[in-house]
């Protein structure tokens, strides 16, 4: 990633920074750095989960794994940030995509793209938003501080597998159970027979 101006905000120099203030252990205390905006960096997030630096997809996993550690979200806008700055990049749907799951002891445990797990409940739910014009159903779940992940379709269709028909404010809905929380899918009216 070479070509940048001194001074302009750099994948590279980002990366470096986090990985001195981190010194690799955990996710960074990103919650504690409060750096200047330095501007946009041109990454994008895909919605299949691809990161991409200048249109070309980021080939090194471990980058683009350290680069998910510092995302955030502060009023509907996503951020890298670092102990000294922070940059804008763009996100077409949810930042991560969450690939698999395991249904343990009746809970409903997520991995996304880049590691993260979580196991869906309170603090982790899950919402099924429908596209107003095909009904098309796109699920997330919570990962950490108001970013979620898309979950893939094979595991949405596996999540159907084992999803409960349960009254849920006043009429029948379809939905997934886990850590004692229903999470409704659609009406139970709204599906085909």
């Amino acid at each position: 990633m070479s070509g940048q101006i001194i001074g302009t905000p750099s994948a590279d120099n980002l990366a470096a920074s986090v990985s001195a203030a981190t010194k690799g252990k955990g996710l960074p205390p990103i919650h504690l750095w409060n750096p200047p905006f330095c501007g946009d960096l041109d990454i994008r997030i895909a919605r299949d989960g691809v990161w991409f630096y200048m249109g070309t997809p980021i080939g090194r996993p471990a980058l683009v794994k350290l680069f998910s550690s510092i995302l955030k979200r502060e009023g509907g806008k996503y951020f890298l940030v670092s102990p000294v700055e922070k940059v804008g990049i763009k996100v077409d749907d949810a930042p991560f995509v969450a690939v698999d799951f395991d249904q343990i002891k009746g809970n409903l445990h997520f991995i996304t793209q880049v590691g993260d797990r979580m196991v869906a409940g309170p603090d982790f739910p899950i919402r099924v938003e429908r596209d107003t014009n095909t009904g098309e159903p796109s699920p997330y779940v919570l990962v950490r501080n108001n970013l979620e992940a898309l979950i893939d379709r094979k595991s949405f269709y596996r999540l159907v597998e084992v999803g409960v028909h349960e009254i849920w404010e006043g009429q029948s809905w379809f939905g997934l159970h886990s850590k004692s929380t229903f999470f409704p899918i659609i009406p139970s009216v709204d599906l085909d027979t």
